[in-house]
């Protein structure tokens, strides 16, 4: 359990339904705030990836709020991070850095185009050498950068670093970063222009906006290297780029963590429900979780939620280690991104169905957390495109990730199944620029790459002893997603599918209680739904209408008739 008790902060014990989009807004920058003061990691922390950093990466509390955990992933990660390796060679870094570290500062991170998305490699905007520094500038609209969070309303000073071609007498040597001042505390600094973007869908509101630049001047000292007098073009740009972008793929590993722990609340809402709703029955009222049809969703929501937990800290031990080689790195956390993120996709929506209307409120967190999951599917690299790149580098054996044995379970079997079989298909096109490589292999990327992930996060759970009831229904939960290959290769069909989902059930029901109280994510759970008392006290501060107004029944009657 963590010591810290944020939950427990009067911060945390605001409602986000009951304020307007503004004060949610201005409530997550204080929410994170809050968390950066608790903390206090320190640059070394942010550069290195402590035990300290991935402690409030993996925080329950940034699964309350997504804005506020979206401000502190742009925040530590990406900007104190793109920084900290400079620090040795530019000490003049250091008084901003400090600022940051307090979040008297907030530090956004401006890469992405609208124009371009993914393809940040081929950003337009420009940042032109003169004699006393640079130019920043927006050339056209496609070159704005989008989705930032670039705007005054959070009251706190913000920087940026934007990623922009650095232009040296004519030529473009390569995308820089730059430090680019945004605004003050209640305006927006000279040149620079941010036009806000309307809410995401039934999220948690952030200040996203669309930002571009006006002949912005820069010091010399704004470009983010650690020899300021180095403008010469890379040998290699896009290696260079990659270099520059370093903090992406450690973003990548660290934007899932929210995630475990929203399946965790998903999972134990949506249980606790079902154990106090009851229907009327022919003697007495019955719990809805007696009904197959609710312990499903329920029981693989919390299986899932256990297994990714265990899988998620083994694995960033492993990928954090010194000697693992950078690719290995990145792959690994393409994987977790991607397993964590699907699984979360499927468990959410099905229990928040499984609560009827219930589910769809805001209040009850599970109709809310599934639409601000859709943000975390591109944040750090959309999960389609980074598979399909993972994808192609593991089939033509650039390097190699380490795997469970194909016979150490009926997943790993799975796994290498669908490797070998894309092998051949490879073998058979010939040409992996070809288009059949195109057309015939690459669609099956993502599915791949998720079954590495359930492999290894089952390996990792059987490793951990986690209860066998809980293997055997991940185990059941996984084989769903490809039921053809399993009846085909193994010799598994529908009917012994369905026996042995029925069999893992059955013996998990009799602890689920055990198993929801095992999530430790009780206290960071503020869902009306979990029981009926809490459900009473929080309809009692809803707003109430009465009056005393007549009806006129005359009038009704006739406006019946005439209708």
């Amino acid at each position: 359990m963590r010591s810290n008790k944020l939950y427990e902060h009067p911060l945390f014990k605001i409602r986000n339904e009951h304020l307007s989009k503004d004060e949610s807004v201005s409530l997550a920058y204080k929410r994170a705030r809050l968390v950066v003061q608790t903390y206090r990691l320190t640059a070394t922390d942010v550069e290195h990836c402590s035990p300290k950093f991935w402690s409030l990466v993996t925080d329950p509390i940034c699964s309350l709020d997504i804005a506020m955990a979206t401000i502190l992933a742009g925040h530590i990660n990406l900007t104190i991070g793109t920084l900290t390796r400079h620090l040795r060679r530019r000490p003049d870094l250091l008084p901003l850095v400090d600022r940051l570290l307090r979040f008297d500062t907030v530090g956004i991170y401006l890469l992405t185009e609208r124009g371009h998305g993914l393809d940040a490699f081929n950003i337009e905007t420009t940042a032109t050498k003169t004699r006393d520094g640079f130019i920043l500038n927006t050339p056209r609209e496609e070159a704005t950068k989008f989705m930032s969070t670039a705007t005054p309303v959070s009251g706190i000073p913000k920087i940026a670093l934007v990623n922009a071609k650095l232009i040296v007498d004519g030529q473009d040597r390569g995308a820089r970063f730059f430090i680019v001042p945004i605004c003050n505390e209640y305006e927006m600094c000279r040149g620079v222009i941010s036009i806000r973007l309307p809410t995401r869908s039934g999220t948690n509101p952030l200040d996203y906006s669309i930002t571009e630049f006006d002949n912005v001047l820069l010091p010399l000292t704004a470009i983010v290297a650690s020899d300021v007098t180095d403008l010469a073009l890379p040998k290699r740009p896009l290696e260079a780029w990659w270099d520059e972008v370093w903090r992406v793929s450690l973003g990548t590993m660290a934007v899932p963590a929210p995630w475990i722990n929203a399946l965790k609340a998903t999972a134990f809402i949506g249980g606790r429900y079902s154990m106090h709703r009851t229907i009327v029955g022919k003697k007495s009222n019955i719990p809805i979780i007696s009904f197959r049809t609710q312990q499903w969703p329920v029981l693989n929501a919390t299986a899932v939620a256990m297994v990714m937990e265990n899988w998620y800290i083994r694995l960033i031990k492993f990928a954090m280690a010194d000697n693992t080689d950078p690719r290995v790195r990145h792959a690994l956390s393409v994987i977790v991104k991607t397993t964590i993120c699907r699984h979360f996709q499927r468990c959410a929506p099905e229990m928040a169905e499984r609560c009827g209307a219930q589910g769809t409120f805001e209040h009850n967190y599970m109709a809310k957390i599934e639409n601000d999951g859709k943000g975390v599917i591109i944040a750090e690299g959309d999960i389609l495109t980074i598979c399909i790149r993972l994808f192609s580098e593991l089939l033509l054996e650039r390097y190699t990730i380490p795997m469970p044995s194909p016979t150490s379970s009926i997943l790993a079997q799975h796994v290498w199944g669908l490797i070998e079989e894309n092998r051949e298909l490879l073998r058979s096109v010939g040409d992996h620029r070809g288009e059949s490589f195109d057309s015939l292999i690459l669609p099956q990327s993502q599915s791949v790459i998720e079954a590495i992930g359930h492999a290894m996060a089952y390996t990792s759970a059987r490793d951990a002893n986690l209860p066998r009831p809980i293997l055997d229904i991940y185990e059941c939960s996984v084989i769903r997603q490809d039921p053809a290959w399993y009846s085909e290769t193994v010799g598994l069909n529908r009917k012994a599918q369905r026996l042995q989902e029925d069999a893992a059930i059955t013996a998990a029901l009799p602890k689920l209680d055990t198993y929801l109280d095992a999530l430790h994510i009780a206290d960071y759970v503020s869902a009306p739904i979990v029981s009926d008392a809490s459900w009473k006290a929080y309809a009692a501060s809803l707003p109430r209408y009465t009056g005393n107004a007549t009806a006129d029944i005359q009038r009704f009657q006739d406006a019946h008739a005439f209708l």
